[in-house]
């Protein structure tokens, strides 16, 4: 992200994760402003359409051609940042709930919107290890390291997540990883406007996003 003030706003905050992402580009158009607007009425944290706006670009990433931004727009992650905020107002109005009385075998804390994308995570890890047993060591070094607590807000869990796929990558072959750090540095685009943090972001999520392709980690 661009060097905001803490005190600045939802939409600014949205606004300079999209533009980082993509790439380029310095402001909305006013149709994507009045979305963006729409999605601040929801009440949801920054971070829960953020990760609709990075999923959406990680879909279009590979499709994009040398030089052009991953995303048109901020209305092409209209999906996937309503999927995300459906996913979150569900999962946290069941958190801390628990089933009628009369089936104690079944009853169970709901889990939370962070429980269940740290679970996610670390299933999709191990499937990973069982795939490649040459990452199991780091799998298994994960999970009892980065992986060992369950943040418990959305910030720490995209930087979990982060974590996580960079020390993928230091585990992989020096071939390996630098055929990864080639394929995520050969598409998208950085402006030369867009502040250090921002490059720093956008960068960062081309290459973890070339991590799982190499690995072959979908969503989680």
């Amino acid at each position: 992200m661009s060097l905001l003030p803490e005190s600045a706003s939802f939409e600014e905050l949205v606004q300079d994760y999209f533009l980082a992402v993509r790439g380029a580009g310095l402001m909305l158009s006013a149709l994507d402003s009045e979305l963006l607007t729409s999605w601040a009425r929801e009440g949801v944290p920054f971070e829960v359409v953020a990760r609709g706006i990075s999923r959406s670009a990680e879909k279009a990433l590979w499709d994009a051609r040398p030089g052009e931004p991953v995303l048109r727009n901020l209305r092409a992650c209209r999906r996937q940042v309503d999927a995300e905020i459906k996913k979150y107002r569900s999962l946290t109005a069941g958190a801390g709930e628990t089933p009628a009385p009369e089936a104690p075998s079944r009853r169970r804390k709901a889990l939370s919107w962070e429980e269940t994308r740290h679970a996610r995570l670390v299933d999709a890890l191990e499937d990973l290890a069982g795939r490649e047993q040459a990452l199991a060591p780091r799998v298994a070094w994960l999970r009892g390291t980065v992986l060992a607590s369950i943040p418990g807000e959305p910030a720490a869990l995209d930087a979990q997540e982060a974590l996580s796929f960079l020390a993928l990558l230091r585990a992989l072959p020096f071939l390996q990883r630098r055929e990864v750090w080639r394929d995520a540095l050969s598409v998208g685009s950085e402006q030369q406007v867009m502040s250090v943090r921002a490059r720093r972001l956008s960068r960062r999520f081309r290459v973890v996003a070339a991590v799982r392709r190499r690995l072959g980690v979908k969503e989680v």
